[in-house]
C-alpha cells in the first residue's frame, strides 16, 4: 500500500517538525497585535506633539512659531486620546482570543500602565506649583517618557521580547540626552528620536511577523 503524501511528510522528523514551526508562526501571527498599530499613533503623537512644543517653548523660551500658548498642550492631549484608544481596541481584539496566565499577564502589564501614568500626573501637578517654569515641561516630559521607557523594559521581561526591550532602552537613553540637553531641546530630542523610534519599531515588528 502506497503512502500519501501527508504520511510521508510525517515519517520524516525534520518535515515534521518544519510543519510544526510554520503553524506556530501562523498562530503568532494571528495572536499578535499589529505592531504598527500599537506603536504608529504614539510614534505620530510624540514626533508632532513634542515638535510643537520645541516650536511654542523653544530653547531659552525663544518661541519660534507664533501660536497660542495653549495649542501644543490641547493637540499633545487630542493625539495622546487617539492613540491610547487605538491601542486599546487592538490589544482588546488580540486578548479575546487568549486566555489563561498570557491573558492575565496582559491585563496586568495594561494596568501597569494605567497606575503608573495616573500617580505620575498626580506628583506631578503637585510639583509644578514649586518648580520654576522654565523647567515644568523637563519634569512632565522627562519623566512620563522615563517611565514609557522603563515599563517597555518591564514588559519585555514579562513577554521575553528582546525587541520590546531595545526600544524601552532607546526610549530611556534618548530622554535622558534629552533632560541634560535641557528645556526645549528635550521636546526636539523626543520628537524626533522618540517619536521616530517607535516608528521604526512598529515598522520592524511589522516585518518580522510577515
Amino acid at each position: 500500500m502506497t503512502s500519501t503524501e501527508d504520511d510521508q511528510s510525517f515519517e520524516d522528523p525534520a518535515e515534521a517538525l518544519r510543519l510544526i514551526e510554520a503553524e506556530q508562526a501562523n498562530l503568532e501571527r494571528e495572536l499578535t497585535p499589529d505592531p504598527r498599530l500599537m506603536f504608529w499613533p504614539w510614534g505620530v503623537t510624540w514626533l508632532i506633539g513634542s515638535m510643537l512644543f520645541f516650536l511654542r517653548f523653544g530653547p531659552d523660551g525663544r518661541i519660534l512659531v507664533d501660536m497660542p500658548g495653549w495649542l501644543p498642550s490641547a493637540v499633545f492631549v487630542t493625539l495622546i486620546a487617539a492613540a491610547g484608544a487605538t491601542s486599546a481596541v487592538v490589544g482588546t481584539r488580540s486578548s479575546r482570543q487568549v486566555s489563561g496566565p498570557t491573558a492575565r499577564q496582559g491585563t496586568m502589564y495594561g494596568f501597569a500602565w494605567s497606575a503608573g501614568f495616573a500617580g505620575m500626573s498626580i506628583v506631578f501637578a503637585r510639583l509644578s506649583a514649586v518648580v520654576p517654569e522654565l523647567y515644568i515641561g523637563i519634569l512632565w516630559g522627562g519623566g512620563m517618557v522615563a517611565l514609557v521607557g522603563a515599563i517597555f523594559m518591564a514588559g519585555a521581561a514579562i513577554f521575553n521580547d528582546t525587541n520590546m526591550f531595545t526600544l524601552g532602552a532607546w526610549i530611556s537613553g534618548v530622554n535622558v540626552i534629552g533632560v541634560l540637553a535641557g528645556p526645549g531641546w528635550h521636546a526636539l530630542i523626543i520628537s524626533i528620536a522618540g517619536g521616530g523610534g517607535l516608528l521604526v519599531a512598529g515598522l520592524i515588528g511589522w516585518l518580522r511577523l510577515r
